[in-house]
């Protein structure tokens, strides 16, 4: 047992980094799913490449997910000394005035005292306390998950940004064309100087909402940072895409994974076993301890020297018990053992009430943004793109106006924006769904990089 303990001990913070790359390595395995072949996944791959290194830079720097694996530490470190008996009780005894017999006086007594709780007691405790490091190791997986979630989700709405950046700065590039065009248009006398004043306005507005996109930069970085426990104002480049990553699990197989995998459940299972062993423990108390000794007494010798065993020092073995007599206060000891341990059950059951209601909402927000995904990839954005190119040519024709032109300049922009917030969304509520089931999802990358507009490719 003792070199159980030790080992455990020696061990303890391999098992940091062992539990670490057992987390990250499926991930690194889902982003090596990419399909090399296609040109247009390489932005996806460079960035699950991105969000590897941010995650390990978490699981070394951050200061909570330390702290609790230092608490599990502590809590392993408290399994040797509850298994352990009470220390010997060594008492001397000096006489000032000594005690006359017929071998002699009596100048000093020396005792050694051992106590031993009743049988069983030392391995109840041991177990209560094993099964309380296993909650504390389970809330460390449980915090794990917690800051990779938090790194994930601020690296997905980074992208976000970027891609929202790099829309809008196309947007603006097409409205720049779109007003060259109405100038020419009025410069040949073909429309009212309006229609040009109207372009403009609105490549004023969207060249606003790039100053605003730009501005969230900073504390959208700032959140990274703070997941990564680096300086607030540290730079980090543009994530160049957000990858659209189907899951390979149906809903009913993730559910059924939830009380497998997920720490918090396991976390309230061993308080729930140590409480249980807890309860044992108070019972134990009804039974006395042992306490055994021996004893010697220094003795001088006789007066008389031919008096038989004369100066001999008397050796004496003891054996001493503990009366369990106040009763109350040890089944008030079991009441309470038992009402922690109904606590924790129904704090289990809350949990996994919560749990399941938070996995449907995620779930269903993730269904979601993959069904905009698809409409607005392969449906939306594709009409809005031919329905501008077609109210340009309209508009060059002279049988359609500028505002016909801005509308349909609107809801290109609008879809191609609500698509990469699809994007994001999709990811992050995978993170979410990951986090709450306490395990990486098998995942299909696939890639997400729009189009070049119809009225630019040349």
């Amino acid at each position: 047992m003792e070199k159980r303990f030790h080992l455990i001990k020696a061990l303890s913070s391999l098992l940091w980094l062992a539990c670490f790359l057992a987390f990250i390595s499926p991930r690194i395995t889902c982003a090596q799913a990419l399909d090399a072949s296609a040109a247009e996944q390489k932005p996806d791959h460079e960035a699950l490449g991105m969000l590897s290194d941010y995650l390990s830079q978490a699981a070394l720097q951050n200061a909570e997910l330390e702290a609790a694996f230092h608490r599990w530490k502590g809590a392993l470190e408290k399994i040797p000394q509850v298994r352990a008996l009470p220390d010997p009780r060594f008492s001397f005894a000096y006489f000032i005035e000594s005690v006359e017999t017929r071998v002699g006086p009596q100048r000093a007594r020396f005792a050694l005292t051992q106590t031993f709780p009743w049988f069983g007691t030392l391995d109840l405790r041991e177990d209560m306390a094993t099964q309380e490091a296993n909650a504390h190791k389970a809330q460390y997986d449980a915090i794990k998950l917690k800051v990779f979630y938090d790194v994930k989700n601020a690296f997905y709405e980074y992208a976000y940004l970027a891609q929202a950046v790099q829309i809008t700065r196309a947007d603006i590039e097409l409205l720049k064309y779109l007003e060259s065009i109405a100038r020419a248009r009025y410069s040949a006398g073909a429309i009212p100087y309006a229609d040009v004043i109207k372009t403009q306005v609105q490549l004023g507005r969207i060249e606003d909402r790039l100053n605003t996109l730009l501005d969230l930069r900073t504390p959208v970085m700032a959140k990274l940072a703070a997941a990564l426990n680096r300086p607030i104002d540290t730079d980090f480049p543009w994530p160049p895409a957000v990858p659209v990553m189907l899951t390979t699990l149906t809903d009913r197989e993730l559910f059924n994974l939830v009380g497998e995998y997920n720490p918090q459940i396991k976390k309230f299972e061993y308080l729930e076993d140590a409480e249980r062993a807890g309860i044992e423990l108070a019972q134990r108390d009804y039974y006395p301890n042992f306490t055994m000794g021996i004893e010697t007494i220094l003795t001088d010798p006789a007066l008389n020297p031919m008096t038989p065993d004369s100066g001999k020092d008397p050796v004496i073995a003891s054996v001493s018990i503990n009366i369990p007599f106040w009763w109350e206060k040890r089944r008030a000891a079991v009441r309470e053992r038992e009402a922690k341990h109904s606590a924790v059950t129904q704090d289990n059951v809350a949990f996994k009430q919560n749990l399941l209601s938070s996995m449907q909402l995620a779930l269903y927000k993730y269904r979601d943004a993959q069904r905009k995904i698809d409409l607005y990839q392969n449906t939306l954005i594709p009409k809005a793109d031919e329905a501008l190119a077609v109210t340009l040519e309209a508009f060059q024709a002279g049988t359609r106006s500028s505002l016909d032109l801005i509308d349909a300049e609107k809801t290109l922009l609008e879809f191609e924006l609500a698509y990469v917030r699809a994007l994001a969304d999709q990811a992050q509520r995978l993170a979410e769904l990951e986090m709450l089931l306490g395990k990486e999802i098998p995942c299909q990358i696939h890639g997400a990089v729009l189009p070049k507009h119809t009225i630019l490719k040349d």
